[in-house]
Formats: C-alpha cells, structure tokens, sequence
C-alpha cells in the first residue's frame, strides 16, 4: 500500500511539473489514482438530500453546484472543457423542477413571487417552454413582443436545470417599458403588478381584431346561456390570447327590479376575483365565506338606483354575482388592503383548501363546475408602509418557500397563513 502510494505521488508531482509548464492538466488522471468518486448526477424530479423531509423548515440560500466549483479549481487550458457535459450541466441542484430563486433588483420581492406563482402555473409554463407563444407573437403591439420574449427567457432559465438563481433584470427593464408606474425600485403591490404585467402579455400576444370595438346589440330572446355564448365569443373577437384562454373566467350579473320583478342579466370577463374579508364573529373565516359575501345579494337604492327596461325609470333594486364560465387559472384576491382615509391592512386568517376547491354554491350554470387545486400562493407580510412578499408553490406533489433567492421546503400545515394575499388555482385535469 506504501509503494502504491509513493508511485501515485510520483506520478502527482510530474503532472503538477507537466501543469507548470504549460501543458494541459487532466483532472481526470487525479480521479484514477485516488479514485475519486465524482457526485452522480441527479433525475429531474431527485430533491438533494437536506430537502429530503416535507416538514424541514430551516431556510437555506441555493448555493454553486459542485462541478462548477470543480471546473474553477483547476487552471489549464482544457481544465473546463474536459468536464463531461452530464457532470457540468446535470449537478444543479434543482434541475428542470423550477426550484429557483430570483435576485432582487431593489424591493422587487412584489414581482418576484408573482413570477414564481405565474411559473408554477403549468398551462402558462407549457405554452411558452414549448415555445408555442412565437407563432402569435404581434408586430403591431406597444411593445411588439419584447414583454413575452423575455418573460419566456426568464422561465427557460428558471427551468432549464442549470441555475440556481436567475436575475430579472432583462424582465424588469420590459415591465417597465410596458408599464411605467414600476419604472424604478419603489415597493409596489403583487397584485397590481400581475394584472399590468398580464394585460402588457395579452397585448403582445393577442390575435383579435385591432381598430375600434363595435358590440353588437343581442337578440333579446336570448336565453341566459345563449347570451352568455353571445357575449364570450365578441369578447374573443378583440381579446384572443392564450392568456385570455387561461386566465379569463366570465362572471354574470343579475339586476332585480323591486317593483316589476323585471332581471336584467349581463355578463363580463374578469381576469381575477377580489373577494372582501367578511367580518367574522370567531375563528371560522374561510375562502367560501368570502365567497359569499361576494356574491351575497345587494340592495340598489337611493344613488345607486339603476334605470329599470322594463319600467323606463330608475327603480330600487337588487344585485347578485355568480360564476359564468370557470378559466383554467383561477386567480383570487384576498383585499386586505382597504382604500379609505388611511390605508390598512387586515390581518384576519382566512382559511382556504389546497386540494378540490369546489364553487359549486356559486356557479350560475346547474351544470357541475369544475374543481381547483392550490399551485401557489403570493403572501405578504408586514404593515402598509412596508413589509416584505415571498411565494408558497407547489412543485410535483412539495411544496416550497421562495424568498427572492432563498429556496426552503415547506410543509403543507404552513401554507395557509394570515399573509396569503394572492392565491393561483389551477383546474383539475
């Protein structure tokens, strides 16, 4: 074992020596004789070992991979090309899961955790990984596609496995540009930012009829259904995207005359719901409540009077939302911040399922409506004046935490919280 020893030295110094003058030093030759034991590289869907536990709540930063560090260690001229590609591309530690931090530019953790729930959102991942969104591309928007080719440039970096954290600068620059209330780094609202950000995508990808719109008065026979056909369908004649196809759900109003019984019905799109925090008498505040109380009925008078068709004047009457058509994303607004002399903000715990969210009780159609589950979760913490926003998204069957670049597991019994302000749906397939 000395001599096997005293010949592998012999055999270091005269590479060291070879290194010295120039020549190309193999790292692979110092595998052979020690018999170094390189890190295998891991599956797409392989969590490193310190992320192993559902319940591990320590927060770690995502650090270099280990072949990187290995490929700087040496300084010959073929000390980074003779790395195999497997072993320099595949030991990133979240490879092709998503599981990536963003830097922040200057209070952009708003913008972060929307882009992390918005990634985690698989139809809108799918469409623009596989690159579908190119062929509907528009020339003739403000921004002329640059808005979606670097939001597809930061989810092909986030996913392709080879970071551990990606910077939205480039992504940034384009918000802005689309934009300009989020010119420069002053501490905004995730929730308006992700309807600005999506109307600024729709745009650059929309395939509907551009010019003035003109809406066609329809056939007052119309059953309820059939209006509402009538109307989806001329929205998509100037709003046709594939974010509108994923986002845009179709809520309906019906207003009551108090005194001929008259109902006017209409509908209209929306791209999220914001739904009030009722006040609650204990502990039992919850998404549906919420829900309720949204779409609970409501008394038109004085003022806000409405003019009734049937009686040709202003009448009292009653107002109620329910649910027309379900999009693939549901997005909800939970408002906890109120607009009133001084802006506050509700801290009130509300409880929501992460599994089979199910709205039947407010749909407008008998037909059975579609079930959700929770992908992600935008939270803010903090008072009005300042506080800080991080995400909860779920990866396969995980769930983790993202802090700007911090990347932590996170159990299933933390994901509802008081900070949840945002909260992504996805339809079950």
């Amino acid at each position: 074992m000395y001599c096997a020893l005293t010949a592998s030295a012999k055999k270091l110094d005269e590479a060291k020596k070879c290194h010295s003058r120039g020549s190309s030093f193999d790292y692979r030759l110092i595998k052979d004789m020690f018999k170094i034991s390189l890190p295998r590289s891991r599956s797409a869907g392989e969590l490193p070992k310190e992320d192993a536990e559902p319940g591990e709540k320590k927060e770690k930063k995502v650090k270099s991979s280990k072949s990187t560090k290995l490929k700087n260690s040496f300084k010959g001229k073929e000390s980074c090309s003779t790395l195999p590609d497997e072993e320099a591309g595949l030991s990133a530690l979240h490879q092709g899961t998503g599981r990536v931090g963003l830097k922040n530019l200057g209070n952009t953790c708003f913008m972060n955790s929307i882009l992390q729930c918005l990634s985690h959102s698989a139809p809108l991942r799918e469409y623009f990984l596989s690159r579908k969104y190119k062929g509907d591309l528009s020339s003739s928007s403000k921004m002329q596609g640059r808005l979606a080719e670097e939001f597809a440039n930061l989810l092909s970096d986030m996913w392709s496995g080879r970071m551990d954290t990606c910077s939205p600068n480039k992504f940034k620059s384009a918000v802005a540009k689309s934009a300009p209330r989020f010119v420069g780094y002053s501490q905004q609202d995730s929730q308006e930012f992700l309807r600005f950000f999506m109307e600024g995508l729709h745009e650059d990808l929309n395939r509907g009829k551009r010019g003035k719109r003109r809406m066609e008065e329809p056939d007052k026979d119309l059953s309820d259904s059939q209006l509402a056909d009538h109307r989806w369908k001329e929205y998509l004649t100037w709003d046709n995207s594939e974010i509108v196809s994923i986002f845009v759900g179709l809520l309906k109003s019906t207003l009551t005359c108090s005194i001929c019984d008259h109902k006017s019905v209409t509908f209209d799109p929306f791209w999220d719901l914001s739904l009030p925090l009722p006040r609650s008498k204990g502990s039992g505040l919850n998404l549906y409540s919420c829900f309720a109380e949204f779409t609970q009925v409501e008394v038109l008078d004085g003022d806000e009077m409405p003019t009734c068709e049937n009686c040709k004047k202003r009448q009292k009457c009653t107002k109620q939302f329910s649910i027309e058509r379900f999009p693939p994303i549901l997005v909800l607004h939970l408002k906890r911040f109120s607009e009133v002399r001084y802006r506050t903000k509700l801290s009130t715990k509300v409880d929501f399922p992460v599994e089979n969210l199910d709205l039947a009780d407010f749909s407008s159609s008998s037909a059975c409506p579609p079930q959700y589950d929770l992908v992600g979760v935008s939270n803010h913490s903090g008072n009005t004046f300042s506080g800080h926003y991080i995400a909860f998204c779920k990866s396969g069957e995980r769930w983790h935490r993202y802090s700007d670049t911090s990347v932590s597991s996170l159990s299933k019994s933390d994901i509802v919280s008081s900070e949840a302000y945002v909260l992504f749906y996805e339809r079950k397939r």
